[in-house]
């Protein structure tokens, strides 16, 4: 059988690291905020009245490099606006290691404290203002939210965080006792966690071994997708075979697909060195950022992989991440997981599990394998369209607590009619997940914005307004034209 997310077994579940829910604040884009524990006792000035009329409660939220004098530095530059500190906390930034995050309740007039907003913005980062003091306290008695990456260069966090490398192999596995083999896993490894967002991503110059390898997996599946595959994927993988070079002879390079997926959907690949938790696999997907693996399975099973090899990557997610609508779908898994609770991601890799790997749909009153675990494994393909398959209809409240199979065939399948029913019922679910914010996601930034007040409400909406606008304008024009 073709396995599909390991990254999905409990067994390699770890938790993530802690971090101030900044969706409580208002926030400057593409900031995210630390700890919301004070490393050393709050500090209390005396109070004193603003320069200009009746002095009111402000207070900045700022980081800075956590050294020798920062905060004296800082605090000097209250100084020269000559503002005065009611109470001032100090925290250590989970968020950056080696940055501290500064709470200033200042008392000061509205024009002092812009004046000195936009002194603050020459010297230091401001992550919030205008937080009271009551709120901050209330805060720090509530559950952290788990960190997540607010721009897509942050994935370089997520992608390099892996649970389990490439190159370490259990004892089963086909190439264990193959040094040769095992050599080369390193070097994927090595190239993966050598990439950084921005960057090109290096050629593999694949070994003739390899390619004969890609060339039974490739040769036997195909044989099979006429008959076994959705329609999306029959229309989408002779235009990879024409632009990416999908051949028996040929493993096609990460760079040409990424290229070419970005024009298609919006989607982009880029290498991983083995293992991620569900938590930043997703994140990714919520970026419409794919990890694929280059390294290519043992020649000695060429059908079979104890784990997901490029042959999986780039013959089950390729051709369906360059569909528009199942990309979009794809991406709402991923914005749902964003700072949700470990169960909650789990429930939600699961759904991933039973639709983006294993999922089936109908057309033309058949089954059809949309699925990249299914996609990829010849076994496994045949069998799940067959009568022997326990299939079901797709409903993410129960298929989030059905066991995911790793090393057998699944004990059930689920069936969606389309990707937009599936899309719509994981939106429904999605509102089961706890969070003290929704996300949205800006494709002209490449960051997420937190909608946790009406100011960054109101941002989404004027974005609307203008599609709208647009829209209604394409309409118009539509019906002059017509005669309408």
């Amino acid at each position: 059988m073709q396995p599909a997310m390991m990254m999905f077994s409990s067994k390699y579940w770890t938790r993530r690291g802690l971090s101030l829910d900044s969706a409580m604040f208002d926030r400057q884009p593409q900031r995210h905020t630390g700890s919301r524990r004070p490393s050393f006792s709050p500090i209390s000035e005396g109070q004193d009245r603003g320069a200009e009329g009746e002095a009111s409660r402000t207070a900045v939220v700022f980081s800075l490099k956590n050294e020798v004098g920062c905060l004296v530095r800082a605090l000097r530059l209250f100084q020269e606006k000559r503002v005065n500190l009611k109470h001032i906390e100090s925290r250590g930034s989970k968020r950056i290691p080696d940055e501290v995050e500064i709470f200033a309740d200042c008392n000061c007039s509205k024009k002092q404290f812009n004046e000195l907003l936009q002194h603050l913005k020459d010297h230091v980062n401001i992550v919030s203002f205008n937080t009271p003091a009551h709120v901050w306290s209330a805060e720090a008695d509530e559950e952290d939210v788990p960190w997540f990456p607010m721009k897509i260069s942050e994935l370089d966090q997520c992608s390099h965080r892996v649970l389990m490398y490439g190159s370490e192999l259990d004892a089963d596995h086909p190439g264990f006792k193959d040094d040769v083999y095992r050599q080369r896993r390193k070097y994927f490894v090595e190239v993966a966690m050598n990439y950084k967002f921005g960057q090109p991503i290096p050629q593999i110059e694949y070994t003739p071994e390899e390619v004969r390898t890609w060339g039974v997996v490739f040769r036997e599946l195909t044989k099979l997708y006429p008959t076994h595959a959705c329609q999306e994927y029959l229309k989408n993988l002779p235009l990879l075979t024409k632009h990416c070079g999908y051949r028996e002879d040929n493993i096609p390079q990460l760079e040409d697909v990424s290229l070419f997926l970005r024009e298609r959907s919006g989607f982009t690949v880029r290498p991983v060195a083995g293992y991620l938790s569900p938590r930043d696999f997703l994140a990714g997907l919520a970026y419409r950022v794919f990890n694929c693996t280059q390294y290519v399975r043992h020649s000695t099973d060429p059908l079979y992989t104890p784990e997901p090899d490029t042959c999986h990557e780039l013959l089950g997610h390729v051709p369906l991440l360059a569909d528009p609508k199942f990309a979009q779908f794809s991406q709402e898994i991923g914005l749902a997981s964003l700072g949700a609770s470990d169960d909650d991601v789990q429930k939600l890799a699961t759904c991933y599990f039973f639709t983006i790997e294993f999922g089936l749909c109908k057309q033309e009153g058949q089954l059809k394998a949309y699925g990249a675990g299914l996609l990829s494994s010849i076994g496994e393909l045949r069998h799940a369209l067959s009568d022997q398959a326990c299939v079901r209809m797709f409903d993410p409240k129960t298929t989030c607590n059905q066991e995911c199979l790793i090393t057998t065939f699944q004990d059930v399948y689920f069936v969606s009619e389309s990707f937009e029913e599936a899309k719509e019922k994981m939106r429904e679910f999605a509102k089961s997940i706890k969070r003290p914010f929704s996300v949205y996601y800006n494709p002209y930034t490449q960051s997420i914005d937190l909608l946790k007040d009406t100011r960054s409400i109101e941002n989404v909406v004027q974005d609307l307004r203008s599609d709208l606008t647009t829209v209604c304008d394409a309409l118009g024009k539509m019906n002059t034209y017509m005669g309408i």
